[in-house]
């Protein structure tokens, strides 16, 4: 009984069920039908056979007969799907967040220097975050807030402590989506040492948190960066991505050039992924963790600069918003990133 009410209101807001059905397609029923289609299929329903053809009765109907019935879909699509969460604010729907974190930079020391061929060109490319700052010191708490919205009490970087706090990994697999972590030099998939060669993982913030470690299968989701060219070459990346170079790459223990070198190597096929922003960081300065900062790939605008300040709260925000998911800790007062994207909500 609610349906014609719904539709009638709409209708003497709109205008006419032709002006609500433009006005709709042109304000975002496209993301509507989108976010159906992913809804169906992720829930299993009919194992997706009927997903399409009912997402399909979403789009404008020709005949006079059928509008009435297809707005109506549209409107409950729009009331069930498209208010849930806070994506509206500027952040687009991707289809990859791919987020690679350096070492122990400050901007100056990267951004411009002859050393860093690679970030220079990058940032002149595509968006340069030039107020971009780390959270604290040493390294440890800066991963754990990047993906948890908090330091968690950890102001050291140790290598046995375990946190109980929700973090990213929960709020992606709430919502369906899938994610890994690819660490170079880590020996084998949900390797919990604390070193290993050039692999430390004090750089690997999902294996502090407790109900990560507990469980093989989600300690599994932290693998190898090999890994990393063959999800690429099977379609199979996931919807997260954290890529975490090992000592030497990151610039810890090496050069700004080695560490450049490396991004030159990786960065590629990344860059051309539709639909994905790469943000390319660092977990903390050295005086004023004033760090560099890239948002990369075919989501984003060419050529732009983002002059508000942001950091790790920022960046965590931004992937929530994107996916409608809850807002860990400190990212509920950080702004998203916004103004930068192809395509906004």
């Amino acid at each position: 009984m609610a349906v014609p009410v719904l539709e009638r209101r709409r209708r003497h807001r709109l205008g006419g069920r032709g002006r609500a059905a433009r006005v709709l397609r042109r304000e975002g029923g496209g993301r509507c039908v989108r976010a159906l289609r992913h809804l169906c299929r992720d829930r299993g329903w009919d194992r997706g056979r009927h997903c399409d053809r009912g997402a399909a009765r979403l789009a404008p109907a020709r005949r006079r007969g059928e509008r009435l019935r297809r707005l109506v879909l549209v409107l409950l699509a729009v009331a069930v799907v498209c208010p849930v969460g806070h994506a509206a604010d500027g952040v687009p729907d991707f289809a990859h967040v791919v987020v690679i974190v350096f070492e122990n930079k400050e901007e100056s020391q990267v951004i411009g220097s002859r050393a860093a061929p690679t970030f220079t060109a990058l940032a002149r490319r595509y968006v340069r975050l030039t107020r971009y700052y780390g959270i604290t010191h040493p390294s440890l708490p800066n991963y754990v807030a990047l993906v948890s919205g908090g330091t968690q009490g950890i102001h050291d970087d140790c290598t046995t402590c375990i946190v109980a706090a929700r973090n990213l990994a929960d709020s992606l697999e709430a919502s369906g989506r899938s994610w890994k972590t690819y660490a170079e030099g880590l020996p084998r998939p949900g390797f919990t040492g604390a070193f290993a060669g050039r692999y430390a993982k004090k750089h690997v913030p999902f294996l502090y948190f407790r109900d990560v470690v507990a469980s093989p299968a989600r300690r599994g989701r932290v693998v190898p960066l090999t890994q990393l060219q063959r999800d690429l070459h099977a379609g199979a990346l996931p919807d997260f991505a954290l890529v975490v170079p090992d000592l030497c790459h990151s610039m810890h223990d090496c050069s700004v050039r080695t560490g450049d070198r490396w991004l030159a190597r990786t960065i590629p096929p990344l860059l051309t992924l539709p639909n994905t922003v790469v943000f390319v960081t660092f977990d903390e300065g050295t005086v004023q963790n004033h760090v560099p900062a890239l948002a990369l790939g075919t989501a984003v605008r060419p050529a732009t600069r983002v002059t508000a300040r942001t950091g790790h709260y920022s960046l965590l925000r931004t992937i929530e918003d994107a996916w409608s998911l809850p807002l860990l800790g400190r990212s509920a007062n950080a702004r998203p990133i916004t103004g930068i994207w192809r395509s906004s909500p």
